[in-house]
């Protein structure tokens, strides 16, 4: 297999330095080029054609925002983002999201892991994921991406729609979400009406200071009513709930359906975690969830899923042409958890379709 090729841009030598050093440490992937601004970044994705770029967001000329939307213009390619986590920091990378960046990690390497080893070894297998599935499945413009070529499993012509359960058969919306999540999320989100029958619960990995912002700026854009769940919400129709990051969202029967926060143990990576929610989902309304697992690196939601399958609920999860990486909703394929295997407009369409 071929190694993955990056182009690492920042304005600060050391910074450079550093992330060469993490990164070719792992003989998987080569740095073929650096850039000090976004214009020289621009240039450099043209002339070296690189798997993967890793992006700062402030730097002088042009910066890493304007950048990323050059790049998808001229020549798209993966790009993961630095970013601080701050409340700034969070609107500064949702907005590189929404420019086309697939990720983004935090610039100060301690708020990945408190390991040091863990946290250099997360930027490298989210290095290589990126650039494998990029070579697995080339770009596709955002305006199509779900009309790309379906996997094998997805619903058949002429509708590749989702045949969803009746409305009245289902509690509760479950969607998890990784890498490409925060996009994918907004693309279903848009198309649901204001009268969307069934209440959503949303659970993407992302840490604290940005599930507020993401969850005000996608409200924003939709019908539904979106915004960061806190203890004791009851779900209702027409709304979805953002699991917060760095705490853990589970159901219990209380009156309606109710949010309860948790905290994670210092053995759970993800927080929040898409299995915690299924699987509370699971318990507190056996056979009456629909559980959507969306692009995202790793396996969570896969245990999750398994919870649901046993109850006998329902589990669509998108398909490898139009996931930012198939690492979630393929480990629920390979396991035989899923109902459908759908690209992601067919998704939204079989959503927007419930009744």
């Amino acid at each position: 297999m071929h190694k993955v090729r990056v182009l690492v841009v920042d304005d600060s030598s050391f910074f450079r330095r550093r992330i060469r050093e993490i990164l070719t440490a792992d003989t998987g992937i080569e740095v073929i080029g650096e850039a000090t601004n976004g214009r020289d970044a621009v240039e450099q994705v043209i002339r070296l054609r690189p798997d993967v770029v890793t992006m700062d967001i402030e730097m002088p000329e042009l910066d890493g925002i304007s950048a990323v939307r050059e790049i998808m213009r001229r020549r798209p390619t993966p790009v993961l983002m630095f970013s601080s986590l701050t409340v700034e920091g969070a609107k500064a990378t949702l907005d590189a999201l929404d420019a086309g960046a697939v990720d983004f990690l935090p610039k100060r390497f301690s708020d990945i892991s408190s390991d040091a080893a863990k946290a250099r070894q997360q930027l490298q297998q989210r290095v290589i994921a990126v650039g494998r599935q990029r070579a697995a499945t080339p770009p596709v413009p955002a305006q199509r991406a779900g009309t790309a070529r379906p996997a094998p499993e997805t619903v058949s012509a002429p509708s590749r729609s989702a045949r969803a359960p009746r409305a009245s058969a289902l509690d509760v919306v479950v969607i998890g979400a990784s890498t490409g999540g925060p996009v994918a999320l907004q693309r279903l989100l848009t198309r649901l009406p204001a009268d969307f029958p069934v209440p959503v619960v949303l659970v993407q990995h992302m840490p604290a200071n940005f599930t507020r912002a993401f969850a005000q700026r996608v409200n924003g854009l939709c019908a539904v009513q979106v915004r960061e769940a806190v203890e004791g919400d009851v779900l209702r129709p027409g709304q979805a709930l953002l699991a917060p990051g760095g705490r853990h969202l589970g159901l219990i029967r209380r009156g309606g359906l109710t949010v309860r926060l948790l905290e994670p143990s210092a053995t759970q990576f993800y927080k929040p975690s898409v299995d915690v929610a299924f699987a509370s989902a699971a318990e507190a309304c056996p056979g009456r969830v629909l559980g959507i697992v969306l692009t995202g690196m790793g396996a969570d939601g896969c245990e999750g899923a398994r919870r649901l399958k046993q109850g006998g609920s329902h589990i669509w999860a998108q398909d490898e042409a139009t996931s930012v990486i198939y690492g979630m909703p393929g480990a629920v394929a390979r396991a035989g958890l899923t109902d459908r295997i759908l690209p992601l407009d067919a998704i939204a369409d079989g959503l927007a379709q419930l009744r």
